[in-house]
């Protein structure tokens, strides 16, 4: 006869070996059920490859299995309904689901756990779920790199500035411009996918940690579920969340690179840059200042930013002195791992469609241009190819700049007379390499901001897509 107190909470999976039921507040601090029930759909397909491989291993019986497999079509049904009951006394998303599913066919239901402990069927759940998410990442990028290919090629040739220390540089365009964030998102598609492949191994079959006594073959499940191959080491497959780790990581150099672009077009929109404005539909107001419109959007992706970093820094300190091999520190993975997907799903989502709203002012990018001496360099390389050291070269053009910036004009407005009492070696071809059209054009290979290039990385870059 039990212990239990017969006024208790239903009896948990485990609880013949304690002589009192946990607190209430127990309960609330230790559950998980409210925030890893996402991983429903991956439980299910992970069980329903489980007991399929323990009929096939005659552990369980093909009348079990047929039952196992249509409690969990109803599972999944009532779930996808609205209509399953979650319980907080059912601690977490596998035992809710596998509780419903004994009370829908009984001592099948109660046989589906052999040969597993929660610790792999979990570990197996997150990873198929981050698969799955690093599926959808994956598209959302493209949607994204597809979107900046769009407008770098409608601009393809617009001058920009480049900058360096937020001074003007070099002349680049603006298609060149955004060619680079795309660059930064195919790195970014890259590590995903290499995250994906490392996480694409199975950890079910490691039961607790130590393996199981049962002749499962695990080869199997993991073709079943698509996974590449099985954890080689029971221990290691149920305490590790590298694979956690690393893909937070992905996402927050994901964030990095949205946050950089985010600084960007907030500069650029400010009416003191003027470069670009954004849709009405990215932007707010003001309760007080009836003249704003406040790039919301990009700001707020700046600073989720942070939330993603810090993820990655719980994540990391969660597993730092974790001994082997699992602990309940690791149910502390789930809600970072969780909201830095959602944040760089939705993200991704929101500038994708952003970018198609970005209205370029190329009158107002050529009016920096001029001033800010953006084809310096163009001279000094003139010099040098005249036959001029490029450090005596490099004087020259910076005494021409004091020259045109005490005269409040541009080094092309300079008359050819006072240009050569910088160098003898100019002459009337200098105009050529002083205009922007020229500087762009004069860099024409691979990688360069010439138009022709640009037109050829975005080609290439489509082409990969």
């Amino acid at each position: 006869m039990s212990d239990r107190p017969a006024d208790a909470s239903p009896a948990k999976v485990w609880s013949g070996r304690f002589s009192e039921p946990v607190a209430d507040l127990v309960k609330r601090y230790t559950a998980s059920v409210f925030f890893d029930r996402r991983m429903a759909a991956q439980d299910i397909r992970g069980s329903l490859a489980h007991a399929r491989m323990l009929a096939r291993q005659g552990i369980i019986s093909a009348e079990d299995l047929a039952a196992i497999e249509r409690g969990l079509a109803e599972i999944a049904a009532e779930i996808e309904r609205g209509e399953f009951v979650w319980n907080l006394d059912d601690e977490d998303v596998h035992l809710n689901i596998e509780k419903r599913l004994t009370a829908l066919i009984g001592d099948a239901g109660k046989r589906l756990h052999t040969g597993r402990s929660r610790n792999d069927q979990v570990a197996t759940d997150i990873r198929l779920w981050l698969r799955d998410t690093i599926d959808m990442l994956d598209t959302r990028l493209v949607a994204l790199m597809r979107a900046l290919l769009d407008v770098a090629e409608a601009h393809a040739a617009t001058p920009l500035p480049g900058f360096t220390h937020l001074q003007v540089a070099q002349p680049v365009t603006f298609g060149h411009h955004l060619m680079a964030y795309v660059e930064m998102f195919a790195r970014d598609r890259a590590r995903f996918a290499d995250c994906r492949r490392r996480a694409n191994q199975l950890p079910l079959g490691a039961a607790a940690l130590a393996g199981t006594t049962f002749p499962i073959d695990r080869e199997s499940v993991a073709r079943e579920l698509g996974f590449d191959g099985v954890c080689a080491n029971s221990l290691d497959a149920v305490s590790d969340r590298d694979f956690a780790i690393e893909f937070t990581a992905a996402a927050a150099l994901t964030m990095v690179h949205v946050s950089r672009f985010s600084e960007e077009l907030i500069l650029w929109m400010s009416p003191r840059v003027g470069f670009i404005d954004l849709a009405d539909r990215f932007c707010t107001g003001s309760s007080i200042m009836p003249q704003k419109k406040n790039p919301d959007v990009p700001e707020l992706a700046r600073g989720k930013s942070g939330r993603v970093f810090g993820h990655l820094m719980g994540l990391l300190t969660l597993m730092k002195a974790q001994p082997l091999a699992y602990n309940k520190d690791n149910q502390e993975d789930k809600e970072p791992l969780f909201d830095t997907a959602d944040t760089l799903l939705d993200t991704l989502t929101i500038f994708a469609d952003l970018v198609t709203g970005i209205r370029v002012k190329p009158e107002a990018m050529a009016a920096a241009l001029r001033q800010g001496f953006a084809t310096a360099t163009d001279l000094a390389d003139y010099l040098v190819k005249k036959g001029l050291p490029f450090r005596d070269a490099h004087e020259a053009v910076a005494r021409a700049v004091r020259a045109a910036e005490a005269r409040g004009c541009d080094l092309a407005d300079l008359p050819l007379a006072e240009l050569r009492t910088f160098s003898p070696l100019i002459g009337e071809d200098v105009f050529d390499v002083l205009t922007v059209a020229g500087s762009l054009a004069a860099r024409n290979h691979p990688g360069g901001t010439a138009p022709e290039q640009v037109r050829a990385a975005i080609l290439r870059m489509r082409d990969t897509l």
